[in-house]
């Protein structure tokens, strides 16, 4: 658990259940293979890209989020930035800035938006 009025700043990853009441400025991953679940209560704050199988939202998310199985924004969730989900449910009042993009393969995903982004930025010489 992130405590309200705490500040992690670095990546995190994890297993089993986290809950999020404070700010995490840093990318948030479940342990490859577990399971895991990311919970973000109304006043907690992530900056970064959130990889997880199952994540509740009724925060702020500033990045990308990808939920292998599940995701529910609740309906004082704000996220800026893409979403990659697997099944969602989204409550009136949840706000996403940014894309819905169903996805049953998330790896596929993160390789077709690297090769995206790869041909948006030109090598520089």
């Amino acid at each position: 658990m992130i405590s309200p009025g705490t500040t992690v700043r670095g990546d995190i990853t994890f297993t089993g259940h986290l809950d999020i009441e404070g700010e995490v400025a840093g990318s948030i991953q479940a342990a490859a293979g577990q399971e895991a679940i990311l919970r973000i209560v109304e006043g907690g704050k992530v900056t970064g890209e959130v990889k997880v199988p199952h994540a509740m939202i009724n925060g702020n998310v500033e990045g990308d989020i990808h939920a292998t199985e599940r995701l529910e924004l609740a309906e004082r969730a704000i996220v800026d930035g893409d979403v990659y989900y697997n099944l969602i449910e989204m409550a009136v009042g949840a706000k996403v800035n940014g894309g819905l993009r169903h996805t049953s393969n998330v790896t596929d995903d993160l390789a077709v938006k690297r090769e995206a982004k790869a041909v948006e930025t030109p090598p520089s010489s």
